[in-house]
């Protein structure tokens, strides 16, 4: 007997990467090939994203154009992602400065003692305790561009950061979105 094949779609990390990727471009025109452009995923990868985000109630299209849906991505993103997209740590390591080390919460929290976390990479410019991106392509696409960094070294806070971080960071995204 053959058993029944589980389509229940699944939100994917690279989804959620994209999704920060489009706050960070918010109210622009954007076609697939500016997204890709934008974070480094393929044309296909980028389809399956926004169809994947689209699922989720995420994402809309209006006007053929991928539109934040901001109650449900907020909820999300405060309260959900962190646990759905743990973070994984790793040795020391150059890298790109993430989560309070990075702008813009490196301006309102004081450096200590400890390493900063980074993301591993070989355009990085600090030394600290490694942190996976939440996608590969995440730092090369954040050092391009700078709304698109700090949308994720914030997120990075948020899962990853103490109580004072979470809670600057969501006040961040609270004002960005």
């Amino acid at each position: 007997m053959r058993r029944p094949v589980n389509r229940q779609p699944v939100l994917k990390a690279q989804d959620f990467y994209l999704l920060l990727a489009l706050a960070a471009v918010r109210g622009e025109r954007v076609t697939y090939p500016d997204l890709a452009a934008l974070t480094g995923l393929s044309m296909s990868e980028v389809h399956g994203a926004l169809k994947r985000a689209e699922q989720s109630r995420l994402l809309a299209f209006v006007d053929k154009q991928p539109r934040i849906v901001t109650p449900s991505f907020k909820e999300f993103l405060l309260h959900g992602a962190r646990y759905a997209f743990p973070p994984a740590r790793g040795a020391m390591v150059g890298g790109v400065p993430t989560a309070y080390a990075a702008a813009p919460l490196d301006k309102q929290i004081a450096p200590s003692g400890d390493p900063p976390p980074v993301w591993p990479h070989a355009e990085g410019t600090a030394r600290g305790i490694a942190l996976l991106p939440l996608y590969p392509s995440a730092p090369a696409a954040a050092l391009r561009n700078p709304v698109l960094y700090e949308n994720l070294a914030l997120f990075d806070a948020l899962r990853m950061g103490n109580a004072r971080e979470r809670k600057l960071a969501e006040q961040m995204f609270e004002e960005r979105l």
